[in-house]
């Protein structure tokens, strides 16, 4: 069964009706092509042929064993001898021999309707093949025959009109020698560079096909069988039988490619997909050839198989609707995180507040890792003491985001009660413990007593305070006793606050590791780094009055943005009024 009665067979619904139509609009367009071919005359005005006589006789016969050396050429070939005028110049040709292989080519090319029975005795060349002297082929033969070189190769295309109206296609690529001194020698051959068109077509999955709208098979490269999916013995598949062998929607585009060589003259181009071959898909690129000066007569086409390129625009498709998506997301949790910096922006009352205090707080986000756990608060408690906290809460994300703000909001509450910072501390454990075991974070939680000048801080696993004192920036000593860990690793964790005195003029620094840390570096020479550039800074850049501490942070946070960052970073600084 061919492909074509294969499909028209399968299916009982809507889309095998549909693709049967399909199938039947195609047969019928090439079945009305090939009564154009047919009814067509010729061109009105052509190349004057050679005037043949038919009382003139060859020049001469072939040399005895001449047949031996033809057959041993391995291309279709033909012996040919002119018929002389009296001024030595070829006025016609005669058809005198032909090797094994041309026997072969036109037992296997030319219908054996079209073509008369050779009977082994010479005959007109251009009587046998009339429209052959409308070709290319009477200048070679003339060319040859008086410079002796040898001509070609040049594509020869004509007809063969059959007695029943039927017409074939002949098209080869042609060349003509000199044989002796009476004699020309017609060779052709079909293809060419054989090896490289295997191989080019193999690396490539193309091929290219060739049908003859004049009832003749099909012409092919290497490899189609491979590319098609068929099998190496299947026949080749005609025009009906490719839009058998795709879908609905390709037998619709292989029409209208069809129509548009066909009927408008044109190349055009579709996609095939083949449900047979795992929904592969091939790009078909098609061309009229016309018969000279008259319609369409076979549609050339180049076929590759572009299902790889097919799936990988796809799968660049899906990458780029996840890459819009992933924008989105963290477009979202970039406003999520703006939304919470906003909250988490220090409160103090002007310039002389109740608590001795001036703050200021910079931020800057790690655009590569996404919105980071670093908080900070600084609140003034009644009774006149000073909250002051800073943290990073574990990870990246809305999950960091959302347990930094547990822990901001939670310890704003607990500070209420007036307990010590270690037991603040402790209780802010117990709540990122309630959160689940990977809800860990860092953090320094102090509180200032103005009236002593006191600032009892705690540390839960999170880089010591700096204190600025006289130009002068040092580390705030961490007994290993009061080293505490991380809020969340173990409940009822117990904590040790250490105390520090200020003086009027003193800066506190509380940073997040974020300031420092950098990939493939030391951690401890890069917070020396931070105390050397900020000492550096207090000279330069630290002014009394308003605004004085908050662009000193800001030149501190940017004196550390000279390399790349792995996480957001904050800092904190708190100086001690007079």
């Amino acid at each position: 069964m061919s492909p074509a009665s294969a499909a028209s067979g399968a299916g009982g619904g809507g889309e095998g009706a549909a693709h049967h139509r399909d199938l039947t609009v195609v047969t019928d367009l090439l079945a009305e092509q090939r009564r154009r071919i047919t009814d067509f005359d010729g061109p009105g005005e052509r190349p004057a042929a050679p005037v043949h006589n038919p009382g003139a006789d060859p020049a001469s016969l072939p040399e005895p064993g001449w047949q031996q050396t033809m057959d041993a050429i391995p291309m279709p070939a033909l012996l040919v001898a002119p018929v002389l005028g009296r001024d030595g110049v070829p006025r016609d040709y005669w058809y005198v021999g032909r090797n094994q292989a041309a026997l072969r080519y036109s037992e296997t090319v030319i219908p054996k309707a079209a073509l008369p029975a050779w009977s082994g005795r010479p005959v007109p060349l251009f009587g046998r093949f009339p429209e052959m002297a409308h070709t290319a082929m009477p200048r070679m033969l003339a060319e040859a025959y008086r410079g002796g070189e040898i001509q070609g190769p040049t594509v020869v295309e004509f007809p063969l009109r059959a007695p029943d109206g039927e017409v074939a296609r002949v098209s080869a690529e042609v060349r003509v020698s000199r044989c002796g001194p009476h004699h020309l020698l017609v060779a052709w051959e079909r293809g060419n560079r054989q090896a490289l068109a295997r191989a080019a077509q193999h690396l490539a999955r193309t091929c290219w096909m060739e049908w003859n709208l004049t009832g003749q098979p099909p012409r092919a490269s290497f490899g189609v069988r491979h590319v098609l999916g068929l099998h190496r013995d299947a026949p080749l598949p005609g025009l009906v039988d490719v839009a058998a062998m795709t879908d609905h929607a390709g037998a619709e585009a292989l029409y209208q490619v069809l129509y548009d060589v066909l009927l408008r003259g044109r190349t055009a181009e579709c996609d095939l997909r083949l449900p047979a071959r795992r929904n592969g898909v091939l790009r078909l690129l098609a061309e009229p050839v016309f018969r000279p000066g008259g319609p369409v007569w076979a549609v050339r086409g180049v076929m590759m198989d572009v299902t790889g390129d097919r799936l990988t625009r796809h799968r660049a498709r899906h990458a780029e609707r996840e890459a819009t998506r992933a924008r989105d997301r963290a477009q979202a949790f970039g406003e999520v995180a703006a939304a919470f910096r906003e909250a988490l922006s220090p409160r103090f009352a002007g310039e002389n507040v109740p608590s001795g205090l001036e703050a200021a707080a910079v931020y800057r986000p790690d655009e590569g890792a996404g919105v980071g756990g670093d908080w900070y608060k600084a609140r003034v408690l009644p009774g006149g003491r000073t909250l002051l906290a800073l943290g990073d809460a574990r990870g990246h994300g809305l999950a960091a985001v959302t347990l930094m703000a547990k822990l901001r909001y939670a310890l704003a509450g607990l500070a209420f009660t007036a307990h010590p910072v270690e037991h603040l501390t402790g209780w802010l454990s117990n709540v990122a413990c309630d959160d689940g075991p990977e809800s860990t974070a860092t953090a320094i939680v102090g509180a200032y007593h103005p009236e002593r000048r006191l600032l009892r801080w705690v540390s839960a696993g999170h880089p010591a305070p700096l204190l600025l004192r006289d130009d002068r920036v040092r580390p705030l000593s961490l007994p290993p006793a009061a080293t505490g860990l991380p809020l969340g690793v173990v409940p009822d964790a117990a904590y040790t606050a250490v105390e520090t005195v200020l003086v009027a003029g003193d800066v506190v620094l509380m940073y997040s590791d974020g300031l420092v840390e950098r990939r493939g570096s030391d951690i401890d020479a890069d917070t020396e780094l931070l105390r050397h550039r900020a000492e550096q800074l207090a000279r330069t850049s630290l002014r009394d009055g308003a605004g004085g501490l908050q662009a000193y942070a800001e030149h501190v946070v940017r004196a550390m943005s000279d390399s790349p960052q792995t996480d957001d970073a904050t800092l904190l600084a708190v100086r001690c009024l007079p």
